[in-house]
């Protein structure tokens, strides 16, 4: 799946967790977003490995991850607690961190729950889980349809997108960041759908979703006013939904202490546009001083 790799699976309690390792030096952990697996890394991670021993997890429900029942098990804090526990096994106690979409907003739920394991945290193309929520815009809720369309009750979107699951997700990757479907990797592109094509996933990004609203919501609610202290980048396509309706950098400046954020070329999906552009940004970051001696 990614070049150099080995692939692995981890019995974590009642969960099991896929992932892909390679390189040597400190930990980083790579996580992935909808409706995505851990190889949208499969550009990135091998440079980052020539610096740090990488990790690349599929989140609960995602890829060839379990898919627990219940939407309660999908929540950010559930998710984050698999990916601290995914470390601990692998031997790292603290690496650094950084997420895509749904994988961005694990990241942050898990800074926020366990600060003492991560060294840095980078956050791609989202705003906070909060944010977006509370101050819903029209635009953006005729963009982001999807927040509220996969979190109906079941089984009513998970019959609607059983039907034809390669069009109904095909469609999330093209349309959010206009990017052409092949601006993917191929071989990414089917992991991807083998993924997708399961009920069992299908579920589970539903229940993602649900839970973003009936259990994060609240969650991020009464962390409101909490910083997260050690070095943060907020990377975000410049052509993209996020980047176009609101100003990325100022949504996180009271979250995230000591921030760094660029504007990158490419839609919400910039990492699998233009993977050459967002390896020097995370690699810019990574080897600065202000964080490679954590």
């Amino acid at each position: 799946m990614i070049d150099g790799f080995e692939n692995g699976t981890a019995q974590l309690g009642d969960q099991t967790i896929a992932y892909s390792i390679g390189g040597s030096g400190p930990a980083l952990l790579l996580l992935h977003g909808f409706p995505q697996t851990r190889a949208m890394w499969r550009q990135v991670a091998p440079a980052l490995a020539q610096h740090f021993t990488v990790v690349a997890a599929d989140l609960r429900g995602y890829g060839d991850s379990a898919a627990p029942e219940g939407m309660e098990n999908y929540s950010f804090r559930a998710m984050a607690a698999d990916q601290t526990a995914l470390m601990a096994h692998l031997g790292y106690d603290s690496f650094h961190l950084v997420g895509h979409d749904r994988g961005a907003r694990t990241a942050h739920r898990l800074t926020l729950d366990a600060p003492e394991a991560v060294k840095s945290l980078t956050v791609m193309d989202i705003i906070p889980t909060h944010t977006l929520l509370n101050d819903l815009q029209q635009n953006v809720a005729r963009a982001y349809y999807h927040w509220f369309f996969l979190a109906q009750p079941a089984p009513f979107p998970e019959n609607l997108i059983a039907s034809d699951p390669d069009t109904y997700y095909q469609t999330a990757l093209t349309a959010w960041g206009a990017t052409p479907l092949d601006a993917f990797d191929p071989v990414a592109l089917d992991h991807y759908r083998n993924a997708w094509r399961k009920p069992e996933v299908i579920h589970a990004t539903c229940n993602d979703y649900r839970a973003a609203i009936d259990v994060d919501f609240a969650l991020d609610a009464a962390d409101l006013g909490r910083e997260i202290t050690c070095p943060a980048l907020v990377l975000y396509g410049a052509d993209g939904i996020m980047g176009k309706l609101y100003d990325v950098p100022a949504t996180w400046a009271d979250r995230l202490t000591h921030m760094q954020s660029a504007g990158l070329p490419g839609g919400h999906f910039f990492v699998d546009e233009h993977p050459a552009g967002t390896r020097q940004a995370l690699l810019d970051f990574l080897l600065s001083d202000t964080v490679v001696g954590l």
